[in-house]
Parts: structure tokens; C-alpha cells; sequence
């Protein structure tokens, strides 16, 4: 938790010195007040576009934050900290300011006016005065838990995920009744130090676990070290890389990690269902391929590093490789396999086309004792 909270800092304040030194104002977002004629009152809302988001033609998702007024900055940092591995999408993010008691009355007893406000005045502003995508995301801390643990199973077409932490409940009638055309993602999260909401969120696991509601793919997740006042940030974080579980390429820890997953098998599966959620033609990158190659030769696996050479080819004539470095490289292991016939193919290559001064007497030495061996 301490580095998600440095993380947090250290973007804006960061940026605060950067500013100081070239007396420029920071904007983070603008504010923006809606008249409500459902709630009959001024709501202020703060809106985070992409940085590139005027220059671009792009739609994008959106993260919608209640208790903006403490949240929003923390959505923003958060979804540029995985933005920058490209561990998810660029999005729009909106807080949503409350203010007690009203805010309490409004994620409760109006519940209803609440969710009426939020689709036909804030998200019809947002999708009007935006390019979105139809992908929403909400996040909500303690009260606004509980009300989000509702709002998803009722409005189940409206949005595409859940983050909730410090709090959540819905009833198992509500839980059974859920039913939906296309998955919905929940993550929620809650500390053994929170006292006072872990029972509910406890029975709320329960209930999920129990009914196993189709379409509802979720996970609840404990923390030891965090208390009722600092889970959210760590929250936000861990759900946003839960609901795009998928966005970015697999990563293996080693080849038996690979073959527990299932392999090709699994990559294949991998691929399309990333097709289906976010796009693309649902291949196997070439992220992916590189990867496993390069594993494969860290860890000495020669098989697999065999297999993934000829299953991952096409990735060879790509300007990675387009040095002697890796001709030298590749032409080293299979020269220490004993595979001549690859070795004298790779150092020849990288000999003839791409001459290197650093490289050149090791590549011929290599090619001479494979000719040798054959």
C-alpha cells in the first residue's frame, strides 16, 4: 500500500516541481457542475479526458468514481500507472462528488433517484459531450459499496464492471434474479482490520459463491495490512487490473508455467476471447511469441526453444531480430545443443548480412566448429 500511496503522490507532486520550475498551471481535469432536476440541486462532477484525447479520433471507456471529491485523483493516477506498461486502455475518468449526510441518504433510501441521476444526467452528459464506448466501469467505496452491489445485478446492461471495497451486500433473491447477455466483471475487496463491513462483504462472498450467478465473473480478494480508511486506493488499482485480466499479453514465469496454463492450447483460447473484448484478429502476439522464445533460451529448455523457433517464425523476420546480435545469439544455442544444422544457418545469416566488427570473429569461429561437426 505504501507504493501505490507514493505512486499516487509522486505523479502529481512530481509534476507540481516540473510546474513550479516553468510557471505552468497543472490541470489534472476539469470540474464541471450538472443542474439536477432529479435530485434538484447544482452536483459537481470532475472529469479526467487521455492526454492525447484532442488529437485523437478515438472512443474510450469510461471510470466512473463516487466520492469523487476523494477518489478522483486516485482513478486518474492509478489508470496512468498501468497505462504506462500498457497493462490497460487509455480512459476517460469521472468523479462524482458527494457530501454527507445527503450522501448517505442518496447510495440508500434514494437509491433509485440516485441511479437515475447517474444514467439520464451524468453518464447522457458524459456519453453527449464525450466519445465513449459503451464499457463502464464503477468504483465505490464503503456506502457506496453497498449501493453499487446492487446497482450492477439490477442495471446489468449499463455497466461492464464493478469495483467495490470496504463494504458490499446484496440480497441471495437479488443474487439469483441476475441474469445477463454478456459478462459483467465485480472485483471487491475488503481488509481483515475493517471491523465493521468485513461480515457483510463475508456473506456477500457467500451468496456469490454459492448461487454462482451465470455471466458474473468475480473475485474477492482480502487484505492483511489495511484498514477501513486506506483500502481504496490499493482497491482501484487491483480492480482495474482485474477487470483487464485480459487486455494485455499472458506472461509466464517460466515453461512449466506455459504448460500448466495449457499451452498453445491456452494462448490460442487467450487470443480470441481478448478478440472479443477488446478487439484485434485473434492471433497470438508478437509480444507473446518473443517472450516464450527468449524464455525458452534463458532457462536452457532446448526443446521448447526448438518448438517455439518453428511454431513463432514468422516473428524471426521481424526488425527485432534484424541484427547480428541475435543471428550470433541464436547460432551460440544451437552450436551448444548441437543442432550444426541450425547453427551454420544463423551464423552464415548474420556473417553475409549483417557484417559486425564486435561480432564477427565469434559468429566465424561458431560457424567453423559446426561445419566441423557435421
Amino acid at each position: 500500500m505504501k507504493q501505490i500511496i507514493f505512486l499516487v503522490a509522486s505523479c502529481f507532486f512530481g509534476l507540481g516541481v516540473l510546474a513550479q520550475e516553468e510557471n505552468s498551471k497543472i490541470t489534472i481535469g476539469i470540474n464541471h457542475t450538472i443542474k439536477s432536476s432529479i435530485l434538484n440541486q447544482n452536483r459537481t462532477i470532475q472529469i479526467y479526458v487521455p492526454e492525447n484525447y484532442e488529437n485523437s479520433k478515438k472512443s474510450y471507456p469510461v471510470l466512473y468514481i463516487l466520492d469523487g471529491q476523494w477518489y478522483f485523483l486516485s482513478g486518474v493516477a492509478v489508470q496512468k500507472a498501468l497505462r504506462t506498461p500498457g497493462a490497460i486502455p487509455e480512459m476517460i475518468v469521472v468523479g462524482i462528488h458527494n457530501s454527507n449526510p445527503l450522501r448517505r441518504t442518496l447510495f440508500d433510501d434514494e437509491k433509485g433517484k440516485f441511479t437515475n441521476f447517474l444514467k439520464n444526467e451524468v453518464t447522457q452528459y458524459i456519453d453527449s459531450n464525450y466519445r465513449t464506448t459503451k464499457e463502464r466501469v464503477i468504483f465505490g467505496w464503503e456506502a457506496a459499496a453497498y449501493y453499487i452491489s446492487e446497482l450492477i445485478l439490477k442495471e446489468k446492461e449499463f455497466y461492464s464492471g464493478a469495483i467495490i471495497t470496504n463494504g458490499g451486500y446484496a440480497s441471495e433473491d437479488l443474487v439469483k434474479g441476475f441474469t445477463s447477455d454478456k459478462n459483467m466483471y465485480l472485483f471487491m475487496a475488503n481488509s481483515r482490520k475493517d471491523i465493521y463491513y468485513i461480515s457483510s462483504t463475508d456473506a456477500f462472498h457467500e451468496i456469490l459463491k454459492n448461487n454462482n450467478p451465470k455471466n458474473l465473473i468475480w473475485k474477492y480478494e482480502l487484505f492483511n495490512e489495511e484498514v477501513h480508511e486506506t483500502l481504496a486506493h490499493l482497491a482501484l488499482f487491483k480492480g482495474l487490473k482485474y477487470y483487464y485480466h485480459n487486455y494485455d499479453s499472458p506472461v509466464f514465469e517460466s515453461i512449466q508455467h506455459y504448460i500448466d496454463m495449457g499451452g498453445i492450447d491456452y494462448l490460442t483460447t487467450y487470443f480470441k476471447e481478448r478478440a472479443k473484448r477488446f478487439g484485434g484478429d485473434g492471433s497470438i502476439d508478437e509480444g507473446t511469441k518473443n517472450a516464450l522464445i527468449w524464455l525458452a533460451w534463458n532457462r536452457n529448455d532446448f526443446e521448447y526453444f526448438s518448438f517455439f523457433m518453428e511454431e513463432f517464425k514468422d516473428v524471426l523476420t521481424t526488425r527485432r531480430y534484424d541484427s547480428a546480435y541475435w543471428k550470433n545469439r541464436f547460432g551460440q544455442f544451437y552450436l551448444k545443443h548441437k543442432d550444426y544444422k541450425n547453427a551454420i544457418k544463423f551464423f552464415e545469416l548474420g556473417i553475409k548480412k549483417y557484417p559486425n566488427s564486435d561480432l564477427d570473429a565469434e559468429m566465424k569461429q561458431g560457424l567453423s566448429e559446426a561445419k566441423n561437426k557435421i
